[in-house]
């Protein structure tokens, strides 16, 4: 569920303050674990890149978690910031007819 009066935690900020400052990795020695650039693991911590599938999977087997968790984090995350920008569309009227089905 969404945050309802703040924005949801970044999967980059969560990796950096979950995860890397309590076990004591640095970002150049993580980004170096998973063979990646520093550049790389540093604009996901920075938000400036968003986490993958493919960079899921490889947070997933260095930190022992599951990679929908780092796609959820993202997921949200995306949600909310579009959710403050979107124009509400109205329901079409078959479905705003609790009688009406569009399934045969």
């Amino acid at each position: 569920m969404l945050p309802k009066f703040r924005t949801p935690t970044h999967p980059g900020e969560m990796l950096l303050e979950e995860f890397l400052k309590p076990i004591g990795i640095s970002q150049k020695a993580f980004a170096k674990h998973l063979g990646w650039t520093y550049a790389r693991l540093n604009e996901i911590i920075n938000k400036h890149r968003k986490v993958t599938a493919s960079s899921a999977l490889s947070f997933a087997d260095a930190l022992g978690t599951n990679p929908e968790f780092w796609l959820n984090l993202q997921q949200q995350f995306d949600l909310w910031h579009e959710m403050q920008k979107h124009n509400h569309v109205e329901a079409l009227p078959q479905i705003a007819e609790p009688s009406a089905s569009l399934l045969p």
